[in-house]
Parts: C-alpha cells; structure tokens; sequence
C-alpha cells in the first residue's frame, strides 16, 4: 500500500484554519503567497512518497545496527537522507539569513506530517534538529549562530537533545552531567545520557548534542542546570571539522517500534562544550527546545493516524468477507459495505482530521505571536501545545489499533503493516513529556496560573464560532450543538479545576489528564467545525463539491460521535473522587 500524502486537506486547513490573513500579513512572510506554498508541499509530497515511504517496512525489520560503538543506519536511509539534504528540505522554515526558506510553521507543520506519515523512524532525525535549530536561534550567541546554524538548517549536520540520564527522567532535578569550567572559556562535559534519539548515526557529518550539565558551583535542583553545545567533531574557526570530541555511543536500545531511529546511551569523557547562554538557565533554554519538539510529536500522531487511516481504508475497499446486512446481495461484499467498518473509518478519519486541524491552527498562532509579540495570542498558542501533544498522541494508538481492527486477524500479522503503525504510535504518548506531564502543564502552567483566563478565552473563541454555525443550513445547526454542549462541559470542568485546585490539589490533578483530553476533544471539534463553515462557503460557489462535501461530512461524524465524549470526561473530572484511587491503592 502506497502513501499519498494529503496535501488538499493541509492546504485546505493552511488557507482556511492557519489564521493565514494574519500570518501571510507578517513582513517575513509577505513574500509566500499560497499558491508558492502549495508548489512547496506538492513537490515534498512527492519526495515523501516516492522516496521515504518505501522505507518505513526495510527499517522496521532491518533497524539500525550498533556495532563497536559505531552506530549505521540501512543502505536506503543513507541514500534518501543525501537526497533529502540535497534538495534542501530541513531548510522550509528556517530563516532566510542562514539558509532557510522561510516558510510559514503551519508549512512547517505540514510537512512534518508528511515526512513522518512516510517514515517516522526517518522524520525524527530533522525533527530533533528542527529543536536544535530553534533553541540557537533563541538562546545562542551569534558566534554560535555562525558556527552552527548554516550547516543544520542545510541538513549537512544533526541536532539532538541530552536530558535524560538513568536516575532522572522526567524530574531533571538529578541530572548529575557535569561541567567544569576551563582556561579557554570552554567546558570538560563528562556523565551519561540516555535515551538520545539519533544520538549517534552515520547519516551526517556532524551531530551537535545540546547537553544539559551542571556547574560544580551551580544551585542543586533543576535551577542549576546550564546547557552546552557538545559537538561530536569539534569545529575549526573556518568550519573544518576536527578529530571526534569524547563523547561515545556504548549501546542503542531495542525497541517495541520507530526501529530504525537509534536510541543511543552516551558517554562524556570530559568532552568540550560550549555554553549556551548563562549558567544555571539551561532548564529555561531547553524547554524552548522541548516545546518545539512537544508540538512536533503531537504532529507524529497525526501522521501515523493518516498512515494507518490510508492502510486501512485500502485494505477495507479490497478485503470481500460476508454478505451485506440488509440483504440487498446474496453474495459477500467488500467490508466497507458493512456499517460499523464504515463507523471505525469515520472515527479515524475525523480524529486525524480533527488532530490536523488544531496543530495547523496553532502554528498560526505561535507565529502570529513571535512576530507580533502578543500577549493573548501567545497565551492561547501555548494553551494549545498540551493539547496538540497530549490529544493527538493518544488518539494516535487509538487510531492505530482501529486500524488492526479493520485488518481482523490479518492486522496481527506483520507483513500488512498494520501492526506496525500501532507499534510505532505507542511511544508518542511517551517521550517529550508523558499525556499526565502535558496535563499537569495544561492544568498548572496554562489553567491555574492565570485564574482561567486563556481558558475562558479558548471557549469564548468557541461560541463566536456557534454563533456562525447557528446562522447555517442543518449540518451547521447540528454541529453548533453539539460544540455548545461540548463548550458547556468544559466551562463546568474548568470551574470545578479553579476550585478544586485552591482546596484539593490533589483531587484536581487526578482529573489532569480527563481535562486534557476533554479540551482537545473540544479543540479539535473546533476547528472542524470552522472548516465545515469554509467548505460550506466554498461549496455554494461552486468549488470542489466531493472534497467540501467530504470535509463538512466529517465534522458533522465528530460532532455526534465524539464531541460527546466531553460530557463523559466531565463526569471523570468532577466526579471521579480521588478518595477512590486512594481506597484502591493505600499506601
């Protein structure tokens, strides 16, 4: 089964869900016009397909092998990668002054998607040096800049990210990394990291780690943390690149999916690194890393619903097994005839569409605040964050085993790559912060801290939304409802949060992730339904009646279906007594 990567629907959601009159307004953006961006995720399409897809089954059974420490990746990774730098693709949103193109995040986003819908295990390699990329570009100095940027934004080089250690995971309080100030200004990084994806690999010149450390004078805790760029080949003023620096790949993991992405463990013998910043605000720097990456990962999982949707839906247009229920044929039918194959597709359908939606929408709006510096409306972009990670993520292994579903028995069978996408999706949910971190963030940092406000404001957004909806033909009205009673129980959730959290912290946390997935549920309904009123309009001109018909289709199947899930979740939060948990667990 071949990929097709949907690039109508990532442009529909650009155009029309992107807050594109804002962000095509915006002078480093005056230059992109839709029509160039569509060009742009054509031809990435079309790499995407030929290229990376075919890839996704030859690394999964081949993985990446780790031999003496030197870690190779398969013969066609090699090669698509030199293809991938050649055509200058890690370049699309990076800026013009390094090398980049410039594009827009929503384009960026896209062709996330499109990249790891084809090959995860190949799109993790630009998505961490996307992060890399993002946090120099923030927090390096410009010598920094200079050295680095260019040859990872070209893709010649790749970035990764060093937190992890084996006694701190998800606390970095422990991180034990240490860093010890040298004569030339320099730093002798030494101690072990874990679970650094493409830490070590063969498929560029150069990795440069961004490591956190501590100072041997540094604060204990996560606020005497400082971050260091650690090369693997150290680099000469004029960019020749030196003998390796001390840092060794002793093993890479073995792993339930993503099998050809290595998961290196690394040692630091004392190797040189470079300060980013100040010491003691590494934790800061590399949260705008993390937070890149967070929005990427939510973006994977809508990737592998669209893999594992398109597989799917192939399989049930092609697999004939039983006869129609309502017995208008005597003899079996393709499976999409029968009913609830048809719900399973829908409901994967919508929640990718849904999931693309709202990450495309927030790329908008993290752009319109980067270069506008507005306050509400970087607010409301990082309110979304958790969101796009934490809902999209776990609809993905949803998506993914409705899809094994669909197969039957067949989708426990490896060859059909079903069991695959499920594998894979598995750890989504898991690194760059689990679902319980992006709510815990959501709850604390974005409900808490401000009384409510963005909240308030998210849902606000909503009902001007109904208010449209409620002046349409029957779908519109029928989705306004079901958004407006959506809207209705996370306004009740969030009030019982607010409360709850003044007087019972406990009993609001164990609600966290229930509020998460209740306020994406609600987001992703959202924007849906703001595409259902663009194809509407589109449709009464005229325009591309199967595809409008289609998109209103499926946020009309959203509504109904699961929009109501937030009434349960609702009831999770509110009612689901933490005295409970406790009875069932005592200590």
């Amino acid at each position: 089964m071949s990929y097709q990567p949907p690039v109508q629907d990532l442009m529909f959601c650009i155009e029309h869900l992107s807050h594109w009159e804002k962000v095509s307004a915006l002078e480093v953006y005056s230059e992109h016009d839709l029509s160039d961006i569509g060009a742009a995720l054509e031809g990435y399409a079309k790499f995407c397909r030929e290229q990376i897809a075919p890839l996704s089954q030859i690394g999964d059974t081949l993985g990446a092998q780790f031999n003496k420490g030197r870690v190779t990746m398969h013969e066609g990774a090699a090669r698509a990668y030199a293809q991938f730098v050649e055509m200058g693709w890690q370049a699309l949103t990076h800026p013009v002054e390094y090398g980049g193109i410039g594009l827009p995040r929503a384009v960026g986003a896209a062709a996330v998607e499109m990249l790891n819908a084809a090959d995860m295990s190949f799109g993790l390699c630009p998505l961490l040096t996307d992060g890399a990329i993002e946090a120099l570009l923030l927090a390096g100095s410009d010598e920094q800049k200079a050295t680095y940027l260019e040859p990872l934004i070209a893709g010649r080089w790749s970035g990764t990210m060093n937190l992890t250690e084996p006694q701190a995971g998800s606390d970095l309080g422990p991180v034990a990394t240490k860093a010890i100030r040298r004569g030339d200004g320099s730093y002798g990084i030494s101690g072990t990291k874990i679970f650094i994806t493409y830490g070590a690999h063969d498929l560029t010149e150069n990795i440069i780690h961004l490591v956190l450390a501590r100072t041997p004078d540094a604060p204990t805790g996560p606020k005497g943390l400082s971050l260091f760029i650690v090369p693997q080949k150290l680099v000469d003023p004029d960019g020749t690149l030196r003998t390796g620096n001390s840092v060794n790949c002793v093993s890479i993991e073995h792993k339930l999916g993503v099998r050809a992405s290595p998961t290196a463990v690394l040692e630091y013998d004392d190797a040189t690194g470079f300060l980013i910043g100040e010491e003691n605000c590494g934790l800061e720097y590399m949260f705008i890393m993390m937070n890149a990456a967070r929005f990427s990962v939510g973006v994977q999982g809508i990737a592998l619903s669209e893999r594992a949707f398109q597989r799917a839906l192939t399989y049930a247009r092609d697999r004939v097994q039983s006869r129609p229920v309502n017995g208008q044929r005597r003899e079996a039918v393709p499976i999409i005839d029968h009913p609830d194959v048809r719900r399973m597709l829908m409901r994967m359908r919508s929640l990718t569409e849904g999931g693309r939606a709202m990450a495309v929408a927030t790329a908008g709006l993290l752009d319109i605040a980067h270069h506008q510096s507005d306050p509400e409306t970087l607010a409301l972009a990082e309110f979304m964050v958790p969101l796009v990670k934490g809902f999209c993520t776990e609809r993905a292994v949803e998506v993914a085993s409705l899809g094994v579903q669909i197969h039957g028995g067949m989708g426990f069978i490896e060859e059909t790559g079903a069991a695959q996408h499920y594998r894979d999706a598995r750890i989504l949910p898991i690194y760059e912060g689990t679902t319980a971190i992006q709510a815990n963030d959501l709850l604390g940092r974005k409900v808490v801290r401000d009384g409510g406000e963005t909240a308030r404001l998210f849902a606000a957004r909503i009902a001007e939304t109904e208010a449209q909806l409620a002046k349409g033909d029957a779908s519109a009205q029928a989705i306004g409802t079901r958004l407006a009673q959506a809207r209705g129980a996370f306004e009740a959730a969030l009030d019982w949060m607010l409360e709850n959290s003044r007087r019972d912290i406990d009993a609001a946390f164990a609600g966290s992730v229930p509020f998460l997935m209740l306020a994406g549920t609600l987001a992703a309904g959202w924007k849906l339904a703001k595409g259902a009123l663009a194809a509407q309009t589109a449709l009464d001109a005229g325009q591309d009646t199967g595809f409008m018909t289609r998109k209103i289709a499926t946020a009309l199947f959203f509504a109904q279906h699961i929009l109501p899930e937030c009434a349960t979740e609702q009831t999770r939060i509110m009612h689901g007594s933490r005295s409970l948990l406790d009875t069932a667990f005592p200590e």
